[in-house]
């Protein structure tokens, strides 16, 4: 095996499998506080998200946590079950469905804020520094989201 390709199969070297690995150890340290507020880490996304902007529908929901309706109706429903948001038809446009916190939904996202608090007082870096990394790492995911920059790969691989 050349050099080139034992380096290309170094996982340490690999910044796709930093990243997974990061986000397994993020939703391990945040699996034990969420347990205790009774919420997965989608569906205290999606409290965030309804934090940000209450009263979205299904689909401005879905393209801000980059979640498939097909993903995201089951959390919705089984927070909808607990109390903690509602769903109805959109008044002016029956296709589309709003969600809407509770005010038991408004009250476990003021707890859900405490978790993201309580981590980023265990992480190592300063805000500036975790910053520029998030925003890194939102500069990757946007470009690997763009079909056309993804196209343009799959050309050079093919030329």
């Amino acid at each position: 095996m050349t050099p080139l390709a034992a380096s290309a199969l170094d996982l340490d070297r690999m910044l796709c499998f930093a990243i997974y690995s990061a986000n397994g150890a993020f939703n391990r340290a945040y699996r034990p506080l969420l347990d205790r507020l009774g919420l997965t880490y989608p569906q205290y996304l999606v409290l965030m998200a309804l934090g940000e902007a209450d009263d979205l529908t299904v689909s401005e929901i879905g393209a801000r946590l980059f979640l498939e309706s097909n993903t995201l109706t089951p959390l919705l429903k089984r927070l909808e079950a607990a109390g903690h948001l509602v769903r109805r038809r959109d008044a002016t446009d029956e296709r589309q469905v709003r969600v809407s916190l509770t005010d038991q939904g408004r009250a476990l996202l003021q707890d859900a804020c405490g978790v993201t608090q309580s981590l980023a007082g265990t992480v190592a870096m300063t805000e500036a520094q975790a910053r520029t990394l998030r925003d890194s790492i939102a500069a990757l995911r946007d470009i690997l989201n763009d079909p056309a920059a993804m196209a343009r790969v799959g050309d050079a691989r093919d030329g």
